[in-house]
């Protein structure tokens, strides 16, 4: 059989159109609330042949959170970074920006 359109295809698979492809913009936002959870922010260069990175310490969040709130600190500054055990580490000094936007998702940085 020799598909001429999308519809063909659609006859072919019937479960195809229940199974619907969701977009970027349709996930939702990732919205947390730090609970005035005190956190730590600052500078390191150590074992990085003198490139600095923003650590995160101090938060006690399950694997999950941790990664959707790096995501989250990763967006705002523009920048590429991991979680490694208990830290978020952001590549470069990001330390205002950072401190900002956990600020503004209520925690308390010291």
């Amino acid at each position: 059989m020799k598909l001429q359109s999308l519809s063909d295809l659609s006859k072919l698979l019937p479960d195809s159109e229940q199974r619907k492809i969701q977009s970027p913009t349709s996930f939702p936002k990732f919205k947390h609330d730090g609970k005035g959870e005190s956190v730590r922010v600052f500078l390191d260069t150590k074992g990085r042949k003198g490139k600095s990175v923003t650590i995160v310490s101090g938060l006690q969040h399950n694997p999950m959170t941790m990664e959707d709130l790096a995501r989250v600190l990763k967006q705002h500054c523009g920048a590429g970074g991991t979680v490694k055990e208990r830290t978020i580490e952001i590549q470069g000094d990001q330390r205002e920006r950072v401190t900002a936007k956990l600020r503004e998702m209520n925690y308390n940085v010291t």
